[in-house]
């Protein structure tokens, strides 16, 4: 490899007549054109690509504007990158090594020049080079001793020349030591600067604490704002005040301000200590005097500034007034709470006929002038808030207690009359409410709950349901209930913006302590509490909301604790006479639920309790009827005629649709229709089997056809499907029992065209039937004399007999049966009639009767019955 590189080396790149053009890469051969095509061979696939990558390389190098053009060869061998790559080139086994890069440094211009003109001036350069080496060598040497006596020669200028730089030197030194004492003078001067920077930031800091302290001292003492305290002004403007030099100008300009955040006027005073609450303007001056007290303890101060002894002394006298005053509104608000508790000024309206629950406005409007000092109360004595609180809710909760109770009991009057007239006459009113709770109790599920009455069960025979209930008594209830559900919503929403304008209910303590001033400081165990600067002040507004209502539910929850009972009480009592009031009830409380503007409010909550057990009474009612369905027994000592259930499913449906009408709850009716209608087609079978005095087809018949019958009327949209089946089950009924009764009243001859048909199926022609021995013309006459049309119709007569007793008087289906068993008749007939048309031609051999007989006995058998 070696020699092939020296030898392209002098063959390209030496002076020569020619130059390398291009390389053409066919397998182990290329070629490479000069003036000519220099065909190359190699040994060998990596020979061949190492002897390219180096040839490449030396053009990149050495000809870097005439670069030659490579053919046919991959882009990584004629990169310039990988040519100067030198261990990319592989070696294999039998190459000769890569060369080495060597540097190579082309003549400049002038170069050239100089050595062209060397050459020429001397005639030995080109044909005897030794000689022309020796006289460059003695050249070289007459200039090297020539440069020796120069140098010899500027002795003295060199040494001259070196006593100035020294004398430079030492100048240097002196200005280089001049310096330096420059710059400790100057590194002092910024220390010095330095200090004093520092001096004037503190003393600028405590000019701003002097004026920051200046101002919140104004605002303590004077109630003026830090503007005004931090302008050129403030501090004679302060000095005036403290001599009591308050012109009319600074009056002014202070807007009417008070003159201290922590003063309090003597008017104010003198009405915090003896406030008369039971005259208008007595009350007016404590509202101020109070409010007064509350800005004063709230007053914006530093919380540093709390510890100073004068604002300390100031707050105990605060304190005082504050115990004072609170003690005063609590002990005459207690009075008046107990007294409005028992005064009975508006219960009169239970003497009216109408059915109203007595409204207690003036309460509320004889309690709307104290509201401000509730409002006191909550935010500076915690406790008297709340025990006026218990206390308001006891006496008034009493009041409530007497009115609702009175209200039921004129509601259960207007209900059921004289009826309930002499149930109360029975026992003092306590007693009374004694058993209603109880029924209630047990009504809605307790633990001495027991099963609902038999009256009213589907599955149970009418005679046994017990007394009648008056027909008008279920409208009534359904009225008097709407109108109970009426006037408990207005006394109860009334009552309840009261208590949360009165209480301020809607606005949450900040603090679970007696008292939270701005004086007091916070606390040091307060970490759980709720302060204005605290994180947990930004409580989510839904959950703000929550508290705000179970705070309200608990009050109202307390005042008016006898509404639920009472309502429950009502409504099982009726539910206890009357299963199907379940129904109504259900039906009105949740269009009073689902009504209600504030679902959060106490009364929908006491609706929305009542009705979860008004839909399980209804569920427990339905679920009962299921369950008499199913174990429904048919009566046996006569005819089974229609099943209890059946028959009282009309009634029951109709109530139903007539309460449900229209209504949200649709739906849970519709469930339990499509439930009950699946029992009865199930229990239906079922006691048909069990019959033994009634066939079962006939017992399936007429209660099936009873309820399509009834389907049909009710079109109830749900059970659509169920009265298509009803009818398939009537019908498939029918046809079972005609089939079964029916028979074949031609038995004999019925028998004998069977004969007939089996010897058909087995090969013999119809034509031929005539000349068998068994089914000959002879023996045909022989059956047909047995039937006459005398006996025919004493069998007809015989068989409607035998229906009629089957079938029961209330379904009306002696005539459909009866119809159907002709039809069959006649079909019969006709079969018979077309076996001897097609088996005995031409034989005129014919029945006793014809189609017209058999009509006419059919006829005259059902007139005569």
């Amino acid at each position: 490899m070696a020699a092939i590189r020296h030898t392209l080396q002098r063959e390209v790149f030496q002076p020569s007549d020619e130059r390398l053009l291009a390389v053409v890469h066919e397998t182990h051969e290329f070629d490479l054109h000069f003036d000519k095509v220099y065909k190359w061979f190699t040994v060998n696939l990596q020979e061949r690509q190492n002897f390219l990558i180096v040839l490449c390389k030396q053009c990149h190098k050495h000809l870097p504007k005439q670069k030659p053009a490579f053919n046919n060869l991959p882009e990584e061998w004629t990169e310039d990158t990988g040519m100067l790559l030198e261990l990319e080139v592989v070696a294999t086994p039998g190459s000769v090594e890569a060369v080495e890069a060597e540097e190579y440094l082309a003549l400049s211009e002038r170069e050239e020049q100089d050595l062209e003109k060397l050459m020429s001036q001397c005639e030995l350069g080109i044909s005897n080079a030794e000689a022309f080496m020796e006289i460059l060598a003695k050249d070289l040497s007459v200039l090297d001793g020539a440069n020796v006596h120069s140098v010899l020669a500027s002795e003295q200028q060199v040494a001259l020349l070196t006593v100035q730089i020294e004398a430079a030197i030492g100048e240097a030194e002196k200005l280089e030591s001049r310096l330096d004492s420059y710059d400790e003078v100057l590194c002092h001067i910024r220390d010095t600067m330095e200090k004093m920077e520092e001096k004037n930031l503190l003393i600028e800091v405590a000019n701003a604490n002097n004026q920051k302290l200046l101002a919140q001292l104004q605002t303590v003492i004077n109630g003026g704002s830090k503007e005004d305290a931090l302008n050129g002004g403030g501090g004679q403007e302060a000095e005036r005040k403290t001599r009591g030099q308050v012109d009319k100008e600074s009056v002014k300009r202070s807007g009417g301000r008070k003159l201290s955040q922590l003063d309090l006027p003597s008017k104010h005073q003198s009405a915090l200590v003896d406030a008369d609450l039971t005259s208008s303007q007595g009350l007016t001056d404590a509202v101020a005097a109070g409010k007064a007290l509350l800005a004063a303890m709230n007053a914006e101060i530093h919380p540093a500034l709390v510890r100073l002894s004068a604002v300390q002394e100031q707050r105990k006298r605060f304190d005082k007034w504050k115990s004072k005053f609170s003690q005063t509104i609590s002990r005459h608000l207690n009075n008046l709470f107990i007294h409005l508790g028992n005064d009975a000024g508006e219960t009169l309206g239970f003497q009216s006929v109408e059915l109203t629950l007595p409204r207690h406005g003036s309460i509320h409007r004889e309690l709307e002038a104290y509201s401000e000092l509730m409002h006191w109360c909550k935010a500076m004595d915690r406790k008297a808030y709340t025990a006026l609180a218990k206390v308001y809710t006891s006496s008034l909760g009493k009041l409530y207690e007497r009115d609702i109770k009175q209200f039921f009991e004129q509601s259960r009057q207007q209900v059921s009359g004289a009826r309930e007239r002499r149930v109360k006459g029975s026992g003092s009113n306590q007693d009374i409410a004694g058993k209603l709770k109880q029924q209630a109790v047990q009504s809605f599920g307790g633990p001495g709950s027991k099963s609902p009455p038999t009256s009213g069960l589907l599955g149970v025979e009418r005679e046994q349901w017990g007394a009648e209930m008056d027909p008008g008594e279920r409208p009534r209830f359904d009225e008097v209930l709407e109108r109970t559900l009426a006037e408990l919503e207005p006394v109860c929403l009334a009552e309840q913006n009261f208590c949360v304008a009165f209480f301020q209910l809607d606005v949450l303590s900040p603090t679970t302590r007696n008292t939270q001033t701005t004086l007091d400081g916070p606390s040091p165990d307060s970490t759980d509490e709720l302060d204005a600067s605290s994180p947990m002040a930004m409580l989510p507004l839904k959950k703000v909301e929550k508290q705000i209502n179970e705070e309200v539910r608990r009050m109202m929850g307390d005042l008016f604790s006898c509404l639920e009972p009472e309502l429950v009480g009502f409504i099982a009592h009726y539910e206890k006479t009357d299963s199907f009031y379940c129904m109504s009830v259900l039906v009105r409380l949740s269009q009073h639920v689902m009504s209600a503007q504030d679902t959060g409010s106490f009364l929908s909550m006491s609706f929305a309790s009542a009705l979860v057990q008004v839909k399980r009474s209804f569920d427990r009612y339905m679920q009962a009827q299921l369950r008499s369905i199913e174990e429904s027994k048919a009566n046996r000592k006569g005819k089974c005629g229609i099943l209890p259930y059946v028959a009282n499913f009309e009634d029951f449906a109709r109530t139903a649709e007539s309460i449900f009408k229209n209504t949200e709850r649709r739906n849970d009716l519709d469930k339990w229709y499509t439930k009950l209608m699946g029992a009865m087609f199930e229990a239906i079978p079922r006691n048909a089997a069990e019959h033994h005095k009634t066939p079962e087809e006939v017992v399936k018949m007429e209660n099936f056809h009873h309820l399509f019958a009834l389907l049909s009327q009710l079109k109830i949209s749900v059970l659509e499907k169920l009265r298509k089946d009803a009818k398939q089950k009537y019908s498939d009924a029918l046809k079972a029992y005609v089939t079964q009764y029916f028979g074949r009243p031609l038995e004999k001859l019925n028998l004998f065209f069977e004969g007939v048909q089996a010897r058909v199926a087995q090969g013999v022609k119809e034509s031929e039937i005539s000349y068998q021995m068994a089914y000959s013309k002879q023996e045909l006459r022989k059956v047909i004399q047995q039937y006459p049309a005398r006996e025919v119709k004493r069998g007809l007569d015989s068989l409607y007999r035998k229906v009629e007793k089957h079938l029961c008087e209330e379904e009306n289906l002696l005539q459909v049966v009866w119809r159907a068993m002709q039809e069959e008749f006649i079909t019969q007939y006709k079969y018979i009639e077309e076996l001897i048309q097609r088996c005995y031609p031409g034989s005129m051999i014919m029945l006793d009767f014809t189609i017209q007989h058999i009509l006419e006995f059919f006829s005259e058998i059902a007139r005569s019955h």
